[in-house]
């Protein structure tokens, strides 16, 4: 039997929450958890020249407003596995909408900034204003440039701090056990 990653809890015995890597820093290509399978597949290759400026994954247990779990990128010097799980604390959140990838109009998918809690290196990061104006808006460049192709019309609403990460995750938690719930009823 295998484990379902997008069913792992929310966070760890030291509180900071979990993402799950699917698509490890300078991937080439989005990889994708299939909880149904139990594996990871290829979503699609990113655009000639694009890579992953650090791993990338989400956080389990938790419902986006898209329907997936919340969206992560692991903001550290190092990179990582698929399926890996990293303790992380949030940075903050890049504020995205997108078009619908069913029935029209637009839904939110925003990216959680988040670094691990084992990330040496990044002790002295403690919110977006520890980064650069610069860095904050190559981020945001490379998730627009990276669905280039893909038909999304991913729009760039801004930044939050840590407190709106904080909220977003007890958010989609809270959205992700409610639906479960439901289910074992």
């Amino acid at each position: 039997m295998t484990t379902d990653l997008t069913r792992i809890p929310l966070r760890g015995k030291d509180g900071a929450f979990h993402v799950v890597v699917e698509s490890p820093r300078a991937s080439t290509v989005k990889l994708k958890y299939e909880p149904e399978l139990g594996v990871f597949t290829v979503s699609r290759p990113l655009v000639h020249g694009m890579r992953y400026p650090f791993d990338w994954g989400f956080i389990p247990s938790t419902e986006a407003p898209d329907g997936d779990p919340l969206d992560a990128l692991v903001y550290w010097d190092q990179s990582t596995y698929p399926g890996v799980v990293l303790p992380c604390r949030a940075l903050g959140v890049l504020k995205v909408d997108q078009k619908k990838r069913r029935g029209g109009g637009r839904e939110r998918n925003d990216r959680l900034l988040v670094v691990p809690i084992i990330a040496a290196r990044a002790e002295n990061l403690n919110s977006l204003k520890d980064l650069s104006r610069r860095e904050r808006q190559e981020l945001e460049h490379f998730f627009t440039a990276a669905v280039a192709f893909a038909d999304k019309d991913v729009r760039i609403l801004g930044w939050e701090g840590v407190d709106a990460a904080e909220r977003m995750v007890e958010e989609a938690s809270a959205t992700h056990e409610k639906k479960n719930a439901g289910r074992q009823k």
